[in-house]
């Protein structure tokens, strides 16, 4: 799969787009408008850390733009979609998974207009022109996220605050999504990294943005003895639940330190501003977009926020430096079979559900070299693994 860098410049090339002959130096940014859907709005980190790119690319580019908030996972996507064309906009980009197949419909409505998804599966099978996902290698930045988490539990095996033989951390998860299951293992490796003996508790919510069940969640794995917490789901829920217990959170898509001060170590997430310039970019210069976009490290599309030295444990920002370092040289690959096992078993292949179907049907082998190639073969998330030293408390979602 290729990995686009994503600060490209507006190129002054022959270009059609929308049936219309653009000549070198006639692409006018003022005249390309872009348009955004996001599932919730400035409330939900998740959201936010969307809206935050859209913003930046937009800006950085020049071109003007209209995002429509709290669009459900359902036909009003499509009528948002519609209503963005119908209004102008040459692009138009969503943010969440059960966005896809209303975008795909937008697609295939108005095939003059590009149609970009983050977090989508069937771009790369549906083989359409205009539309594309978009995700990012954000199990590296949790894994580093998870080394941050490990050092604060060496750190408090240290001063007595708990059994090296006895901890246990907790996640907040949204659903079992394979997006899921592979941020919550990412994580758990890097807590494992630097402190072995650590075993995880997990629990769902069945929502992405539910702040009442975050806080219920957390709140049940503080009650049940986890000694961290970290999270996969967007209200301040479970970081205000941790505050209020003081213990240590690793959040995720944006710092939560402001509400936080006391218990904040570090958040990670995707920043999409390299996604958004590369794409408005080549939609502009009339060049094909990848069906299946990657942001990495080397991108700039997985980062940290500024680590909370009042919360983390000292040495904690070299740390991070250098397993980073490790990651991006392949050196370390957050997914080595040789770092984790599966019903006390150590695998050599494993089939994913990569090409997807409603039966979630396994079609390629993703084990090789060592260790499980995450969003290679496809931009999201396909690992779904349940790995030992991990405990779910609830699957019903």
């Amino acid at each position: 799969m290729k990995v686009f860098k994503a600060l490209a410049v507006l190129a002054a090339a022959a270009t059609v787009f929308a049936g219309t002959s653009v000549m070198a130096g006639e692409v006018d940014p003022a005249d390309f408008k872009v348009g955004f859907i996001m599932l919730h709005d400035e409330n939900s980190t998740y959201d936010l850390n969307f809206i935050n790119g859209a913003k930046k690319a937009c800006e950085e580019l020049g071109v003007p733009y209209e995002i429509k908030t709290n669009i459900p996972e359902g036909q009003e996507c499509y009528d948002a979609a519609a209503d963005l064309a119908d209004a102008g906009c040459k692009m138009v980009f969503a943010d969440s998974f059960g966005h896809e197949d209303y975008m795909i419909e937008a697609a295939k409505e108005f095939p003059d207009v590009q149609f970009c998804h983050s977090t989508g599966t069937k771009a790369h099978t549906e083989g359409l022109d205009n539309f594309h996902n978009a995700f990012a290698s954000i199990y590296e930045g949790r894994f580093l996220a998870g080394v941050a988490a490990g050092m604060k539990l060496n750190e408090m095996i240290e001063k007595g605050e708990i059994a090296e033989d006895a901890v246990k951390i907790g996640y907040v998860g949204a659903y079992t999504y394979a997006e899921v299951v592979s941020g919550y293992t990412s994580f758990f490796l890097g807590v494992r990294h630097m402190c072995p003996s650590a075993e995880m508790e997990v629990t769902f919510t069945g929502s992405w943005y539910d702040e009442t069940a975050e806080k219920e969640g957390a709140t049940k794995l503080i009650n049940d003895g986890c000694v961290l917490l970290s999270q996969h789901a967007d209200s301040m829920g479970a970081p205000t639940a941790c505050e209020n217990a003081g213990i240590p959170d690793v959040s995720y898509n944006g710092s939560t330190v402001d509400a936080c001060p006391n218990t904040f170590i570090v958040s990670s997430r995707i920043d999409w501003a390299p996604y958004y310039v590369y794409a408005i970019t080549a939609a502009m210069n009339g060049e094909s977009i990848d069906a299946d976009w990657t942001g990495t490290l080397a991108t700039e599309s997985v980062v940290l926020t500024d680590i909370n030295e009042n919360a983390a444990a000292e040495g904690t920002a070299e740390k991070i430096e250098e397993v980073k370092a490790a990651l991006e040289s392949g050196e370390l690959h957050v997914f080595d079979t040789s770092a984790f096992t599966v019903d006390g078993k150590t695998l050599d292949s494993y089939m994913a559900d990569v090409d997807s179907d409603p039966d979630y049907t396994p079609d390629t082998e993703v084990i090789s070299d060592g260790y499980f190639h995450e969003s290679e073969y496809r931009s999201a998330p396909y690992f779904d693994l349940q790995i030992d030293g991990i405990t779910l408390l609830d699957t019903a979602f």
